[in-house]
């Protein structure tokens, strides 16, 4: 799989904005369609049609997360949560990673289900739904598009709607071979494939949640490479102790030690060396600088 730099820049506002814009959207539509979807299930009796429906709702939920994670991560510091919340919208990521993991593993049981006991599928009611699902949820996956690089929650909330896309398009082709042709067992087949290319789509978003989590440096960020601009910057001879970690899934912070040729005001050096860094992602820096030839007292330098 290529290496797609993720969530690399800061969000401007005009990009908080828009990604908000999208995400009321996308739950004003869900919403609705799962009302609809469960007043018509409801009306004709539709087990099928109410489970769908239910499935949506956790769209719409993971959508709310999703607006969650946002407002967490533009938290402010206080004395006691000196980064605010914004890790909270790491956990928010690799809980949407969990949830699209159980979904994944109730589609499985269910094609199992029906393997053993094949359900007669009522064509018209479902190819309805089914089509209703892609639009709906086709569509949303497309707003949340050009934003899922951006962001990793934005990444999960686009994953939901793609996967759901996926599920409405495998219970159409079911639908309609099973109508020409009467095979039932074409049903459980397309479940096990659907839930396999969403299991394939969510294992970047899991191991990248799981990263940032322990405080692993976010794939966006190339450490060798930075760790070679920062002592490409004048009057800098060494750089040593570097730590990189994620603020939350959208900022980074670098602390490091930098050893200042004589000669060079560790100042400049130090406002160099930011500049550098901002150009690269990482916007919370605290570089500490010692004199040439002075031993470290930190005992992981040496």
């Amino acid at each position: 799989m290529a290496h797609e730099h993720h969530h690399h820049h800061h969000h401007d506002a005009a990009d908080i904005q828009s990604l908000k814009g999208v995400y009321t959207l996308s739950i004003i539509l869900n919403l609705a369609f799962v009302l609809i979807e469960a007043g018509v299930g409801i009306w004709g009796k539709s087990l099928g049609l109410l489970s769908d429906a239910g499935h949506n709702l956790s769209d719409v939920f993971s959508l709310l997360l999703a607006i969650v994670a946002l407002r967490l991560a533009a938290t402010k510091s206080t004395k006691t949560m000196t980064y605010g919340y914004r890790k909270g919208s790491v956990l928010i990521s690799l809980l949407n990673a969990i949830i699209l993991l159980v979904a994944v593993g109730a589609i499985l049981v269910e094609s199992i289900h029906k393997f053993r006991e094949p359900v007669d599928v009522n064509g018209g009611a479902v190819a309805w739904t089914a089509g209703a699902g892609i639009l709906v949820n086709g569509f949303t996956a497309f707003l949340l598009m050009k934003h899922r690089k951006n962001d990793l929650n934005a990444h999960g909330a686009f994953l939901h709607m793609a996967a759901d896309t996926l599920v409405s398009v495998g219970v159409l082709v079911s639908g309609v071979v099973i109508s020409f042709t009467g095979w039932n067992f074409i049903d459980p087949v397309i479940g096990i494939v659907v839930a396999i290319i969403i299991l394939a789509g969510t294992w970047e978003l899991l191991s990248e949640s799981l990263r940032l989590s322990v405080d692993a440096v976010p794939e966006s960020i190339d450490s060798d490479e930075i760790l070679k601009h920062m002592k490409e910057v004048p009057g800098v001879k060494d750089v040593h102790h570097v730590h990189i970690w994620p603020i939350s899934t959208t900022e980074t912070a670098l602390t490091a030690h930098a050893v200042i040729a004589d000669g060079t005001e560790p100042e400049t050096a130090v406002a160099a060396i930011k500049q550098e860094l901002k150009e690269h992602g990482i916007v919370h820096a605290t570089i500490e600088t010692e004199r040439d030839g002075y031993e470290c007292a930190d005992r992981e330098c040496r």
